[in-house]
């Protein structure tokens, strides 16, 4: 068994990122292992823009109200103890409801070769962003 560090905190860049974005970095496996997860908490409006992962990613809020959408689909909100599952290669993009926080648990995997885990997209603009109350 092996206690892992604690990290700190890290800000969201804005590049992948619309408001205010905290993320903390609770695994990221070594070879062979290639699980992810970060507890992600984002402030009223904050998104990300939008994503795909290349081995999908799974989602599970633990507070607040969000909302996630994948390209050309309708907005889900999502409320504590709801999962969310985006498929490998499916762009989407997820963050808080306009009045509200949401924090979630974030789960991905690596794809162990050279493909990148994450490609990121453009940001979500106000306009696709829902700004109804949830």
């Amino acid at each position: 068994m092996e206690e892992l560090a604690k990290r700190p905190s890290a800000k969201g860049p804005a590049e992948m990122f619309t408001g205010d974005v905290w993320f903390d970095v609770i695994y990221a496996g070594q070879e062979p292992s290639r699980m992810r997860a970060n507890m992600v908490r984002f402030a009223p409006c904050a998104r990300t823009a939008w994503h795909t992962h290349a081995m999908g990613q799974t989602l599970h809020v633990t507070e607040g109200i969000g909302l996630v959408q994948s390209r050309g689909g309708e907005v889900v909100v999502m409320r504590p103890g709801d999962t969310v599952h985006t498929p490998p290669g499916e762009w989407h993009w997820h963050g808080a409801a306009p009045e509200h926080f949401m924090t979630h648990l974030a789960l991905w995997e690596g794809p162990g070769d050279d493909t990148p885990e994450t490609l990121w997209g453009e940001h979500v603009t106000d306009e696709e962003y829902p700004g109804t109350q949830v």
